[in-house]
């Protein structure tokens, strides 16, 4: 994509599915939003989880989706991340999801 003004190209990668594919047992630990917490719709949602897990099975064949209940987390399939790590600095870092992390073994 390009802007008007800018000398740089632009990149724009969108995920517009949400998927439930959070593999919780996998997760070293998760912290969900209780009944009591504010904002009061997020009762159930995860608030953060470390080492997060999913379930490849469970994303449809997806290469770009975010996870219900943790939208904060952009998920990109491996083709995607190498893609975009082709391009260059694009202020973004990737982390594994679907192998176990050694940082956080139990």
């Amino acid at each position: 994509m390009t802007i008007a003004g800018e000398s740089e190209p632009y990149f724009v990668v969108n995920a517009t599915k949400v998927i439930d594919a959070i593999d919780e047992a996998r997760c070293s630990e998760v912290h969900h939003y209780d009944k009591d917490s504010h904002p009061p719709e997020f009762a159930g949602e995860y608030n953060w989880i470390y080492g997060l897990r999913i379930d490849p099975a469970k994303t449809e064949g997806a290469q770009v989706f975010r996870l219900k209940k943790f939208k904060v987390a952009f998920i990109v399939s491996e083709d995607i991340k190498d893609a975009l790590e082709r391009v260059g600095n694009l202020g973004v870092s990737f982390d594994p999801v679907t192998q176990p992390d050694e940082r956080y073994a139990h």
